[in-house]
């Protein structure tokens, strides 16, 4: 499913990552933890295809069996878009769109019809327990349900990985303990690999394997 090796990132002088090496398996949930400033989120987001590695001879990185050094621009954001999914801390909802709306963006980015994309938006906010709440704005809505509804966004394009990075890091320890239960329960309904950078040890070690940064290398546990 994921494929990394020798992955290094230099941001001028500092050398964030020293050559990471990942296995990743289709419907694992992996855990990475580690200190502030490990290259955590770094690493997620070469993972995640926001940022590119830098040159290193023997770097490769595989996703869903297509090496995403060979992509031209366009068709990287065409392949984000369609396997990709994204969580963060903060939710980024648009405030001036429904919860609806929100859930709905990314698959009128990918050319989904308005009728079908409306239609897996009720069906993901349903299974997520928004039904009643699926034409409220983001201000309307509590953290947990706000988080909730990135959550749906993220799946809309039925993606092969979701990718989270600290994504209970703003919800009360309620809604945290909710929204971990709920990525296991995603995985077992639609067979997705998650991939979370968390400092929440509960969520770590709830993982399928859990995955230590130190100073830009990772071992596994």
């Amino acid at each position: 499913m994921i494929i990394a090796k020798q992955l290094h990132k230099y941001y001028s002088q500092l050398h964030v990552l020293k050559g990471v090496d990942l296995n990743i398996k289709q419907g694992e949930v992996v855990s990475i933890v580690g200190a502030s400033g490990a290259g955590k989120t770094t690493l997620l987001q070469l993972l995640g295809t926001l940022d590119q590695p830098s040159k290193h001879e023997h770097t490769l990185l595989e996703i869903n069996g297509v090496d995403i050094s060979s992509l031209s621009d366009s068709a990287l954001a065409k392949f984000r878009n369609e396997y990709l999914g994204f969580i963060f801390q903060f939710h980024q909802l648009l405030p001036e769109f429904t919860a609806l709306e929100n859930v709905c963006i990314p698959a009128y980015i990918k050319g989904t019809s308005q009728v079908d994309a409306e239609q897996k938006a009720i069906e993901l906010l349903g299974f997520l327990g928004l039904q009643e709440r699926m034409n409220h704005k983001p201000n309307e809505l509590s953290g947990g349900e706000q988080q909730r509804v990135a959550v749906a966004r993220a799946l809309i394009n039925n993606p092969s990985v979701v990718y989270a990075d600290e994504p209970s890091g703003n919800l009360d320890s309620e809604s945290a303990q909710q929204l971990h239960k709920l990525f296991f329960k995603l995985r077992d309904r639609f067979g997705q690999t998650f991939v979370i950078v968390t400092h929440n040890h509960e969520l770590a070690d709830m993982a399928d394997r859990k995955i230590t940064m130190s100073d830009g290398l990772v071992k596994t546990n």
